[in-house]
């Protein structure tokens, strides 16, 4: 398969949240027979939520530096860090005489735990393409579910036995660290946006071509360049794309603009891209909805051709070039010493002495294109024009064109929106096109790039998502499910077994995580079909139903039979749901919403979020199960998942299908507050 390298590579960086979850299971029933062997533990209670917690602090210590790190050195080698922190823990806790030294185990294992969660999303959309980016990030949750029933399998067995040995329990973990280990250091390769970022193109073109399976890679290239900024200067602007007025057989087409008279340019034309037409409404439906999910909702709202319609293509109507304008392995002639070429031999050599060549004009104005997937095409534009000193001004903007498929009498021609914005690859200079300012030398992250607007107003969205995903109560319920199920009377329905109560509630949450895989499954089909966001609004409504049948169930006086089933029940419902939406898409959203430079810095002050609200859940909910009851602590969770639900119908924008350098664009335009009006395309 053409994208068998991309797969591949998802699978192996995925392994590490297999382990995360290999090790939440492990430790929930581990800790049933700790306080047995540890006498320390029964002495001092506190010593047992900080054992569970330990690893949580340290997942948030390593976050900290974890991004600005990866964005550094790349993320590969972090990625091989958590691979020998997880081997380092397992080593330790299958030793571990002691609580002090258990704890030491249980702090490094939190530092692997959180270099994984925080960087394997980010790996996997870097190196996936658009169109299955969804699939891919949700493997993730797919490895870690599987881990856990494994580990529950584990578990289980040696709960038969008559002395369960806790530190084997624990300590298997080993095992599979070695092999991620051998994963990360012999196959996993290099992010390719990461290495442009830092000017190693010749590297990226390799690793490209590896995960795509093909040798023409220069489109996506060119992409991942330009998304080495993000348009300050961002425009929405609407053409028509079609032949040539004069129909001779030069080939070129014309980008006709609305200011140029599109409507007689393409009779019978509803004037109007779905995205153009949101940026003049303002905001749609809604008022509260944020501009970026307005956007978003009007590109992935498109009526699709009526039926028996022949929509030409954009792509093959420009004509996209099968020699683009840059040549990456060309190490052109220029004005140094060395003949241009770059002392790395990578970031600004390839970009000098390229001659123009465009495939479709703007109005008189030059334009070069690629595809880049989804529908999505890249392309320069140049204008020339007069300075107020009467010197001759050059300008080249980037162009994100998506072709609109509207109802239209004229076939010959087709809509198209485009994201307009100063162009990061290149300048014109004379008849040439050279490295612009932004490929003068590498991209380093920095913490004043966190002031752009696209990037803040993305951060918010990311934050808010992680902080509500933790509030909704997953991962107190996860680590402490035997205990929940046992409150909740599930050794009544086992009791036939012959199983002791805490086989019994290990037995129930092993198979509750079995029960989440084909609901994973069915995630993975759906993430780039119906979309991020769609799935969140689907599931989140049953997680607040099975929430409400375990309050009333708790609250309603019945036969114990029934409880413990209504209960179990619910409590499966809940889980199954939640690893088809809220589990894995807000670690998705976060590695895809923004930009290459600071991705790493971004995702780390998300994950951050994500670990401190974790550790709030953990350490209140063995108190509130205490003090409150199950149905109280359940309601609660229910009123945090009705709060997310709002927030994520105004507030997070659909990304399925997008490039991740047409995403923070967008970002940058909803950062203003209100959707622009469209303007000449020629204001420049």
């Amino acid at each position: 398969m053409t994208m068998r390298g991309a797969v591949l590579a998802a699978a192996a960086a995925a392994l590490g949240n297999m382990l995360q979850g290999w090790d939440n299971a492990a430790i929930a029933g581990a800790l049933l027979y700790i306080r047995r062997d540890l006498p320390a533990l029964q002495a001092h209670p506190a010593l047992q939520g900080l054992l569970v917690a330990t690893s949580l602090i340290g997942a948030t210590i390593v976050t900290t530096f974890s991004g600005p790190l990866s964005d550094s050195r790349g993320r590969r080698p972090m990625l091989v860090a958590s691979a020998l922190l997880y081997s380092l823990a397992g080593l330790l806790m299958l030793w571990s005489p002691n609580v002090q030294l258990l704890l030491l185990a249980r702090l490094v294992d939190g530092f692997a735990i959180g270099l994984a969660v925080t960087l394997v999303p980010v790996y996997i959309s870097e190196t996936a393409p658009p169109d299955t980016r969804g699939l891919l990030n949700t493997l993730p949750q797919l490895t870690g579910s599987t881990g856990m029933f494994l580990s529950y399998c584990m578990v289980f067995a040696m709960t038969l036995a008559p002395i369960p040995n806790w530190c084997i329990m624990l300590g298997v973990l080993l095992l599979p660290a070695l092999l991620y280990l051998l994963v990360t250091v012999f196959y996993l390769p290099e992010s390719p946006r990461w290495l442009v970022s830092k000017g190693r193109m010749k590297e990226a073109r390799a690793v490209l071509q590896m995960l795509r399976g093909h040798q023409d890679v220069s489109a996506e290239m060119a992409l991942l360049v330009e998304g080495l900024t993000t348009g300050r200067d961002m425009s929405i602007e609407e053409y028509v794309v079609g032949p040539p007025e004069d129909g001779h057989g030069e080939a070129k087409v014309t980008l006709y603009g609305p200011e140029r008279g599109m409507s007689g340019v393409a009779p019978g034309s509803t004037f109007g891209s779905s995205i153009a037409l949101a940026s003049r409404q303002g905001s749609v439906l809604d008022h509260l909805k944020d501009p970026v999910v307005a956007l978003l909702d009007s590109l992935h709202d498109m009526k699709p051709p009526a039926a028996g319609m022949d929509v030409p293509n954009l792509g093959s109507m420009i004509g996209v070039h099968d020699r683009p304008p840059i040549d990456w392995d060309d190490e052109g002639s220029g004005g140094d010493d060395d003949g241009g070429r770059s002392k790395d031999g990578d970031i600004d050599a390839p970009l000098l002495g390229v001659r123009r060549h465009s495939s479709l004009t703007v109005a008189g104005e030059a334009t070069s294109t690629l595809g880049i997937g989804g529908g999505w095409q890249l392309a320069w534009k140049w204008t020339e024009g007069v300075a107020p000193d009467g010197t001759r001004q050059s300008t080249v903007k980037r162009m994100y064109l998506h072709e609109e498929q509207i109802e239209t009498m004229d076939m010959e021609r087709v809509h198209a929106a485009a994201l307009v914005s100063q162009s990061a690859l290149c300048t014109r200079q004379d008849d040439l096109l050279i490295a612009g300012p932004a490929l003068a030398h590498p991209v380093e992250a920095g913490w004043r790039e966190l002031l752009e607007p696209g990037v803040r107003h993305a951060l918010v969205c990311g934050v808010a998502i992680q902080i509500l995903q933790q509030f909704s109560g997953i991962s107190g319920v996860l680590f402490h499910a035997p205990q929940i199920l046992e409150q909740a009377g599930v050794g009544v329905l086992l009791s036939r077994l012959g199983l002791r109560a805490d086989s019994a509630s290990i037995l129930i949450s092993g198979l509750t995580t079995l029960l989440m895989l084909p609901s994973i499954g069915v995630a993975m089909r759906l993430m780039d079909v119906s979309g991020r966001r769609s799935l969140l609004l689907w599931t989140i409504p049953v997680l607040i139903a099975s929430l409400a049948v375990l309050v009333a169930a708790s609250v309603a006086q019945m036969a114990a039979a029934a409880h413990a089933a209504l209960c179990t029940g619910s409590v499966v419902v809940y889980l199954c749901c939640f690893v088809m939406g809220f589990g894995p898409i807000p670690n998705i959203l976060c590695a895809e919403i923004f930009p290459t430079r600071v991705r790493g810095l971004c995702i780390a002050i998300c994950s951050l979020a994500f670990w401190l609200a974790d550790i709030a859940v953990t350490y209140s909910l063995p108190v509130m199960l205490s003090s409150l009851g199950l149905a109280a602590v359940f309601a609660i969770y229910a009123a945090v998942c009705c709060l997310a639900l709002a927030f994520v119908a105004l507030r997070v924008p659909e990304t399925k299908g997008l490039p991740l350098e047409v995403i923070i664009d967008f970002f940058s335009v909803g950062a203003k507050g209100t959707l622009p009006n469209l303007h000449d395309d020629d204001d420049d």
